[in-house]
């Protein structure tokens, strides 16, 4: 296993999502197989949209396979800025799949996580694949830097915990999130960051430096599982 991951570079991010959907489709296949169903974890943002229409595509007996959100802001999904309502119109095509969204329309994010957690408990299995995606910030899932509830998603032995970020242009107004765990992240069977444009090139070689993990979030999935598949394109 490489001491980090290596990024592979692609020269569109039709290329890279092409690529990237033939090896989420093989995992897919193979959980079905092995343990009837398929579990993958999808993060919102316009990055790994083409993505997940060209997974949607593909001949995967979806009515085998439950599409988690990584992570959500915590807001309805009509919300503009849902990843639940993202994610449900990317992958339209998968006609069966289930979605599980991470709100349930609790007041505060804090108090829906006991119901989350008791869905995600009920998983047979570990992912078999999860995308993820990062920010200028080094944020990945809602791992904000420095956020309250970040210690708790980098350290519980939880699958879901809600995390309360520094208010940015990055986050917007909806700076309360649930998020997924690096305990619920960190052992699955496949892991793809995929990232495009220079700024975010150059904020992942940063994050491969020496550095606090409180200050660019990215670094705990990076140096727990050095094996993760990273795909750029411009």
């Amino acid at each position: 296993m490489a001491s980090s991951p290596e990024m592979i570079s692609f020269a569109s991010r039709e290329a890279v999502a092409a690529h990237v959907a033939d090896l989420v489709e093989a995992q897919l296949s193979c959980g079905i197989t092995v343990n009837g169903v398929g579990e993958v974890a999808v993060s919102g943002g316009s990055t790994p949209e083409a993505l997940y229409e060209n997974l949607a595509a593909c001949a995967i007996p979806w009515d085998d396979v439950c599409l988690t959100l990584v992570d959500e802001r915590w807001v309805d999904i009509d919300h503009p800025r849902s990843n639940e309502e993202f994610v449900r119109s990317a992958f339209a095509q998968a006609k069966g799949a289930t979605i599980m969204g991470l709100y349930n329309g609790a007041e505060t994010a804090q108090d829906g996580v006991a119901y989350i957690a008791v869905a995600l408990d009920a998983r047979r299995k570990p992912f078999d694949a999860v995308i993820l995606g990062m920010g200028d910030d080094g944020h990945t899932a809602s791992w904000f830097p420095n956020a309250d509830g970040l210690n708790t998603a980098l350290e519980t032995n939880e699958l879901v915990c809600a995390v309360s970020a520094r208010k940015s242009a990055i986050t917007g107004d909806e700076v309360e999130r649930m998020t997924l765990t690096l305990a619920a992240i960190m052992d699955a069977r496949l892991i793809v960051l995929l990232i495009s444009g220079a700024s975010k090139r150059a904020t992942f070689e940063t994050a491969l430096q020496p550095g606090a993990v409180e200050d660019m979030p990215v670094r705990a999935i990076l140096r727990a599982r050095p094996d993760l598949w990273v795909g750029w394109a411009p």
